[in-house]
């Protein structure tokens, strides 16, 4: 059960394991939730231009702070990222709001949680996986391995060092990053046949994560929607913002 407080505009909720989710919860309507990638917190969502554009089509946002991340508790123990704590968040936080059904839009590794999610509870309605391809469905993904032994100290690589010179440079604990990339989920591609529409969305000059027209094909009612960008910067685009609510509001 999560027990909750309002500071500075947020609402921080206490998890299943007494650690503190933060989230904002704004706008009435349908339920969506925003969930942010690697090194980014809610915030990223909220300046964003999707943000004010879902609740000007009616819909009800809620961003949280995934563990580990912005305001939310910061664990550096392996047993507050397994058994994937993270879902678990997100379900006791719907649980908490009473939400009987809603939508969740997930950018890079946030879509890797997003993905997790609808395999675990029904209550979803439609998804947004942003940014990925299905290399995300391989537990044994190189590139996730590779980022989790860096950030644990263990073997830096070219691909890995920007983000490790970035996450320190705005004082991100580095063994929660690493904790993050450990644990992070790879629900199989069987489970991910599921029956909701999906909407995968990927910007053109995105080469990272993998084929998304893959990913895309796991769903039997799954989209594919190209826009503008790379992927640090095409959930930003307008282009992004019109497609995603185009496909929540319509469906």
């Amino acid at each position: 059960m999560l027990a909750n407080c309002h500071r500075s505009g947020l609402a921080y909720a206490r998890s299943f394991d007494g650690n503190r989710i933060a989230y904002s919860d704004d706008g009435k309507g349908r339920p969506v939730f925003l969930l942010h990638g690697f090194i980014n917190t809610g915030k990223n969502w909220r300046t964003a231009p999707l943000s004010p554009a879902l609740r000007a089509a009616g819909c009800r946002v809620i961003i949280p702070d995934l563990r580990g991340n912005g305001n939310s508790t910061v664990p550096v123990t392996e047993p507050s990222f397994r058994n994937h704590a993270e879902v678990r968040d997100l379900i006791a936080l719907a649980d908490k709001l009473r939400l009987s059904e809603f939508d969740v839009v997930g950018y890079s590794r946030g879509a890797i949680v997003a993905a997790e999610w609808i395999t675990r509870d029904r209550r979803i309605r439609l998804i947004v996986p942003g940014g990925m391809g299905i290399d995300f469905t391989d537990p044994e993904w190189a590139r996730r391995r590779a980022f989790a032994d860096a950030f644990a100290g263990k073997k830096v690589t070219d691909e890995t060092r920007g983000a490790i010179a970035y996450a320190t440079s705005i004082g991100i604990d580095l063994q929660s990053l690493a904790l993050q990339q450990e644990f992070q989920p790879a629900p199989g591609q069987e489970e991910l046949r599921v029956t909701s529409p999906v909407l995968v969305v990927r910007g053109r000059e995105d080469e990272e994560n993998g084929d998304p027209l893959a990913l895309r094909a796991l769903f039997s009612n799954g989209r594919m929607h190209y826009v503008t960008g790379d992927h640090n910067g095409a959930y930003r685009t307008e282009e992004f913002s019109d497609a995603v609510v185009r496909f929540l509001v319509r469906e």
